[in-house]
C-alpha cells in the first residue's frame, strides 16, 4: 500500500480495494480513528473527507476563524425557516475540511459536565459515565498548565493558556463576580459552574486541530491512506452487513471496500444523512425519497438539539477591544512571532451558571468577547465594542434532519426547532437579564457606553422576547441525531458500543450519538468519545466498564 497522502485518482479493473476499516469524514473524531486505528501496523484505514487539506492561512489565525465562515471550508449549511423567530434561517457552519470543524471553530478547550456524563447512565447507558469518560479526555490532552487527577500533559492536543488576553475579559470576571458569582480556575477540573478565562486549543500560538494534532502525526504511517474530495453517496451492504462505501469523486461515482467496519464521523448533519441515502432510518420518509428500507431506525436524525445564542452587546469607550484586531501592525506580529490580539480565539471567558437553581448542571453559559459579535461578525458596527453571549445549554426543543431528496448532493433538511419549548424562552430571557446586570456592573462603567443589543429600552419580558425572536443564532454545538441507547430504546440508534442497531460492520462515532446536549462545547468530549470507541473497537475495553472505571474521581462538576 502506498503511503499516506491525498489521492484522488480511483480506479479498479475488479473488485474495489479493500481496507479493515473505512472512516467517513476526518473532522474530529476521524482524525482520532484514523491515528489510533492505524496504531496497529497490521490494521490498514483509509479516511475519506469530502472537503481539502487544511492550508488556508486563516486556519492556523486564531482570531480570523468566522472568516472560514461560508469558504470552500465550510459546508455553509442554513436550518429551515424558524417558527419561533420570525422566520428566519439561521446558518450553520460545518467543518468541510481535514480537522472538520476542530479547523473552523473558536478553540474553546470545554469539556462536558460530570452529570452529562452520568446522566447518560441514568438512561441505562453503560460505559459512559463520567469516571468511564475521564480517562479518555486524558488520553488526548497534552495541557500546559496541568498535570492532576483531572488532566495530564503526555497526550498530542495542545491545550493553552490564551497568549494575549483582553482587559475586558478581566473587567468580566470582576463585574460577574460582582453579582454573586464565584470564579473558578478551571471549567474541566473540579466545578464548571462560576466564571473564568477559557483554555484553547492553541500550540506555539496556532490553532490545533484534530487535524494538527492526531491525523498528521499519523500521516507517514503506511497503513494509511487519506483521500480529500471524496463526498459519500452511500454504504455498501450486503444483506445486513456493511461492506465499503460509495462515493463521488469529481463528478464520478467510486466504491470502496471494508473488510471489518465502515465508521461514520460525519457529524449530527452528515451521519444521519449518509445512514438515510444508504437505507438506515425512518422507512416510510425513506420510501417517500425512492430509497428501499435496509433497517427502519426512526431515531435516524431524530433527537436533534443545538445551544442558541443571543446576545447582549455595548460600544466600548476606549480602544481595547478586537474589533480592530487585523491591522497590518498586529498582523506582522502575529506572522513573525505568533503575539498579539490575533492570537485571541474572540471568547476568552465565560460563566456557567445555574438560573434554574434545581438544575444540576449549570444551564446557562454567559460567554464573554471583546468585540461585537452581531450575526455571526457580519452585521457588527465599524466601532469598539464587547458581548456577551447567553448560550442555552439544556433546551427541551427537539428537531430533526431530514432528507431534501435522494440526490447526496442535495443539502439536507436541518429543522432545529428553536424555542418551540416555552421554557427555553423563559431560561434564556433569565440569562440574558443576569448577562446585562453583569455588564452593566460597576466594574464596567469605565468602559461602557452606548447598548447595542437589545438597546437600553429593552425593559419587560415582552421586549427580550422580541430580541430573542430577531437576533438569535446558533453557537456551532448541534448533536443527538443518531443518539446512543439501550435496546429498550425505540429511538436510539447505536448501542453503547456505538454499532448501528440491526447492522453489522457499521459504527457512528461523533456528536450525533449524543443523546442529550452536553453543558460547555462539544469538540473535547467528541474527541474523548473518539479516544474510547478507538479502545472498543480494537478489543481493549467493552460496554461494562474501563480499567478505572471503578476507581472514584473527586469532582463536583
Amino acid at each position: 500500500m502506498k503511503s499516506a497522502g491525498f489521492r484522488r485518482d480511483c480506479r479498479w479493473h475488479n473488485s474495489p480495494p479493500m481496507h479493515d476499516y473505512i472512516i467517513v469524514g476526518a473532522g474530529s473524531a476521524g482524525c482520532v480513528l484514523a491515528n489510533r486505528l492505524t496504531e496497529d501496523p497490521a490494521v490498514r484505514v483509509l479516511l475519506l473527507e469530502a472537503g481539502g487539506p487544511d492550508k488556508r492561512v486563516e486556519i492556523q489565525i486564531p482570531a480570523a476563524f468566522a472568516k472560514l465562515f461560508k469558504s470552500d471550508c465550510d459546508w455553509s449549511y442554513s436550518t429551515e425557516p424558524q417558527p419561533e423567530l420570525h422566520g428566519r434561517t439561521i446558518f450553520w457552519p460545518r467543518g468541510k475540511v481535514l480537522g472538520g470543524s476542530s479547523s473552523i471553530n473558536a478553540m474553546v478547550y470545554s469539556r462536558a459536565n460530570r452529570g452529562d456524563h452520568d446522566g447518560w447512565a441514568a438512561l441505562g447507558i453503560q460505559g459512559w459515565t463520567y469516571s468511564d469518560i475521564l480517562p479518555y479526555y486524558r488520553k488526548s490532552e497534552r495541557n500546559e498548565r496541568w498535570s492532576n487527577e483531572f488532566h495530564s500533559a503526555d497526550g498530542p492536543w495542545h491545550v493553552a493558556e490564551p497568549r494575549c488576553l483582553s482587559p475586558l475579559t478581566r473587567v468580566f470576571i470582576d463585574g460577574a463576580k460582582a453579582t454573586g458569582i464565584r470564579e473558578t480556575a478551571d471549567f474541566n477540573g473540579a466545578a464548571q459552574e462560576g466564571v473564568g478565562y477559557f483554555q484553547v486549543n492553541q500550540k506555539d500560538g496556532k490553532r490545533h486541530s484534530a487535524a494538527a494534532a492526531f491525523l498528521k502525526p499519523a500521516m507517514s504511517r503506511p497503513n494509511l491512506e487519506i483521500k480529500t474530495g471524496a463526498h459519500i453517496s452511500r454504504v455498501l451492504f450486503e444483506s445486513t452487513r456493511a461492506t465499503g462505501v460509495e462515493y463521488i469523486d469529481r463528478g464520478k461515482a467510486a466504491q470502496v471496500g471494508a473488510q471489518r467496519e465502515v465508521i461514520l464521523c460525519g457529524g449530527t448533519v452528515n451521519s444521519p444523512q449518509v445512514l438515510m441515502l444508504s437505507g438506515i432510518g425512518p422507512a416510510d420518509r425513506l420510501r417517500t425519497n425512492g430509497i428501499p428500507a435496509i433497517e427502519d431506525l426512526p431515531g435516524v436524525g431524530q433527537n436533534l438539539q443545538d445551544h442558541p445564542l443571543v446576545g447582549v452587546e455595548f460600544e466600548c469607550r476606549e480602544p481595547i477591544t478586537l474589533d480592530k484586531a487585523d491591522s497590518i501592525r498586529n498582523l506582522l506580529r502575529y506572522l513573525v512571532f505568533k503575539q498579539g490580539p490575533l492570537t485571541s480565539n474572540v471568547c476568552e471567558g465565560a460563566a456557567f451558571v445555574k438560573i434554574d437553581g434545581s438544575s444540576p448542571v449549570p444551564d446557562i453559559e454567559i460567554a464573554f468577547a471583546p468585540a461585537f459579535y452581531m450575526n455571526n461578525g457580519w452585521d457588527n458596527p465599524k466601532l469598539y465594542g464587547f458581548a456577551a453571549g447567553v448560550v442555552l445549554q439544556h433546551p427541551e426543543s427537539r428537531g430533526e434532519i431530514r432528507l431534501r431528496s435522494a440526490d447526496p448532493l442535495a443539502p439536507p433538511i436541518i429543522q432545529p426547532n428553536y424555542y418551540s419549548s416555552s421554557r427555553d424562552m423563559q431560561v434564556s430571557i433569565a440569562g440574558l437579564k443576569l448577562a446585562r446586570e453583569i455588564l452593566r456592573s460597576g466594574p464596567f462603567d469605565r468602559y461602557r457606553g452606548k447598548e447595542w443589543w437589545p438597546e437600553s429600552d429593552a425593559k419587560i419580558d415582552a421586549d427580550w422576547i422580541e430580541h430573542v425572536r430577531r437576533t438569535s443564532q446558533t453557537i456551532y454545538h448541534p448533536v443527538g441525531t443518531c443518539r446512543m441507547g439501550t435496546s429498550r430504546d425505540p429511538m436510539a440508534v447505536v448501542d453503547e458500543e456505538l454499532r448501528v442497531r440491526g447492522i453489522t460492520g457499521l459504527r457512528v462515532v461523533d456528536a450525533s450519538v449524543f443523546p442529550s446536549a452536553t453543558t460547555g462545547h462539544t469538540n473535547a468530549p467528541v474527541i474523548a468519545l473518539a479516544e474510547r470507541a478507538a479502545d472498543v473497537i480494537r478489543g481493549r475495553v467493552g460496554i461494562a466498564a474501563t480499567p478505572t472505571s471503578r476507581r472514584e474521581v473527586r469532582a463536583t462538576v
